[in-house]
């Protein structure tokens, strides 16, 4: 199965729905709250090239986007591999 890290917010509309979206998946992933922790929002933006919003969504460690990134990989068609691949 493929590590799946995603970087939230506690009051993220768009991080529920992308953890919505992996749940059903069936998938496990590691959640880092970028409010909770000092300095994790800064390594979001240097892993994303940039990216300020939440959330930011990787797939063993490749960087697949937002929550409207994920779901768009899940309506081609493509989410599905990316998850099944192993690290």
């Amino acid at each position: 199965m493929a590590k799946v890290e995603i970087y939230t917010t506690m009051l993220c509309g768009f991080c529920y729905r992308a953890k919505a979206l992996l749940t059903e998946k069936g998938v496990d992933f590691i959640e880092y709250d970028v409010d909770e922790t000092a300095g994790l929002r800064q390594k979001m933006r240097d892993r994303s090239n940039g990216a300020r919003t939440v959330p930011q969504i990787f797939i063993n460690d490749q960087h697949v986007g937002g929550s409207d990134d994920l779901a768009a990989l899940n309506a081609a068609g493509k989410l599905d591999g990316l998850l099944a691949a192993g690290n």
